[in-house]
């Protein structure tokens, strides 16, 4: 719930908590709570299934290695995975 209300700009929160909620604002955060991954989680995700390593990763996020490698991490615990081979996988599935 934390990582879906961090998408929010500071209007669309304040709106949100005082139950005037823009829609678009609602289904990222409907959409965030159904996911299995994080907003960055998601990002490096993409970038893996893209075929990056994490130094380029890295490159592209201003993240340093060490941040990416944790994220990659992250990933493959959420989703029950032993390779970053199995990401594009998933990524490619209808359901993402």
């Amino acid at each position: 719930m934390v990582r879906a209300g961090a998408r929010f700009s500071r209007d669309a929160a304040i709106g949100l908590a005082l139950g005037e909620p823009d829609s678009a604002a609602v289904e990222v955060f409907q959409d965030r709570e159904s996911g299995l991954l994080g907003m960055r989680e998601e990002e490096v995700a993409r970038l893996v299934a893209d075929g990056l390593s994490n130094k380029q990763i890295g490159a592209r996020l201003f993240k340093s290695e060490r941040t990416v490698e944790s994220h990659v991490r992250g990933v493959l615990n959420e989703l029950g995975f032993n390779s970053r081979a199995q990401i594009p996988g998933w990524m490619a599935s209808p359901d993402q």
